[in-house]
């Protein structure tokens, strides 16, 4: 997902006072691992399977139509072309030009916080840069050094900026897809430079973002699928600082068939097994078509994975060439996800026992 820094005046809803770092902040690194660790998926076969299928139920779900405020009324225009559906789940990003951007604009931060407190089912997903220019094309040397950098506090402040912004604004719940797309090579805030100084740095990211009083943030480990530039399980960073294991998964390379998404090294299976080991459910914040053009049998094969596992949310990237609504490309596969999503009711809505109601208490935040 690329995006470029798009000018807005920024609302005066509140004044955030720049604040220090707080105590006890964790610098050293930690949790190091080389390849398939205790962290990492163990060899199929050498040890039990855990148990990751689930009844067919429906999922809190959304799509990505845009990261400003002028983007929130598509939700709603989304949800009448499929009848009606509850799309419960908001999804954008922060720009990561500068780090003006990660602590966020307040106009954005704020209208997007309204969003979501207008439905106490919505869950507010906000993909956040670890380091910047989040898409400036820089070396692994210079990624390693600003790893290092960050490991010693130096840019603290920017997400202390951000979680108290959010807390401000009505958004103390917001799940945070922290350095997403961390095994690849798309973006300054990957993993493979120095996956130790990475682990180490998202942990630091989220003891800051834990410290400012209210906040009831989660956080989404979200690598892409697949092998890419590094196992993504050596850049996981710990069942501390991390809530659901998500995962983007886009319909590629070309000719892929799901079966082989499912089954590749770090692919689906993997990615639900390694979580329920954990006790943690999966999210898929970005899947979509790519580079098997309309490719209907892709689609029904997702939604159905998605509502068989133990799954927090999913959201569709909605644009060409990956989306339906927002996409006239493709017309079979459009077909069948407004069938399959149409008039859906989205994520439960009551509390209970179960994985169900779990997803319930842990994506509603509801306060005590």
């Amino acid at each position: 997902m690329r995006f470029g820094r798009l000018a807005l005046t920024a609302a005066a809803l509140l004044l955030v006072t720049t604040a220090s770092v707080p105590a006890g902040t964790p610098t050293n690194r930690t949790g190091r691992h080389d390849g398939l660790s205790a962290d990492g998926a163990p060899p199929r076969g050498a040890a039990p399977r855990p148990t990751v299928l689930r009844p067919a139920h429906e999922v809190p779900f959304g799509a990505f139509v845009g990261s400003w405020d002028s983007y929130i009324p598509q939700i709603q225009r989304l949800s009448a072309w499929l009848g009606g559906a509850d799309l419960q789940v908001g999804h954008t990003y922060l720009a990561g030009n500068g780090w003006a951007d990660v602590e966020g604009e307040n106009q954005v931060l704020g209208l997007w916080s309204q969003w979501r407190l207008a439905d106490p089912a919505r869950i507010l997903v906000l993909g956040v840069p670890m380091l910047v220019p989040n898409e400036g094309d820089l070396p692994d040397s210079r990624v390693a050094a600003l790893l290092e950098r960050g490991n010693h506090g130096e840019f603290d402040r920017h997400f202390l900026q951000l979680a108290r912004k959010l807390v401000a604004f009505g958004g103390a719940d917001t799940m945070l897809t922290l350095g997403w797309e961390m095994n690849g090579t798309t973006y300054t805030s990957r993993c493979r430079p120095d996956p130790a100084a990475w682990k180490a740095y998202w942990r630091r990211i989220v003891t800051v973002m834990r410290s400012v009083p209210g906040q009831r943030f989660r956080f989404d480990f979200a690598p892409t699928r697949g092998l890419d530039a590094v196992p993504w399980t050596r850049c996981y960073p710990g069942d501390d600082v991390v809530d659901i294991i998500g995962m983007d998964s886009y319909d590629m390379p070309a000719g892929t068939g799901f079966d082989d998404m499912v089954s590749e090294p770090y692919g689906l299976q993997d990615q639900v097994e390694f979580a329920a080991r954990r006790g943690k459910p999966v999210s898929y914040p970005e899947w979509g078509l790519f580079r098997n053009g309309d490719d209907p049998v892709y689609v029904r094969r997702m939604i159905e994975w998605i509502r068989t596992h133990d799954t927090a949310y999913q959201t569709v990237t909605d644009y060409c060439p990956h989306g339906f609504w927002g996409c006239p490309d493709n017309p079979r596969s459009t077909a069948v996800f407004k069938e399959l999503m149409s008039g859906s009711p989205g994520g439960p809505s009551g509390a209970g026992s179960g994985p169900a109601a779990r997803h319930q208490r842990l994506l509603h935040f509801r306060q005590p």
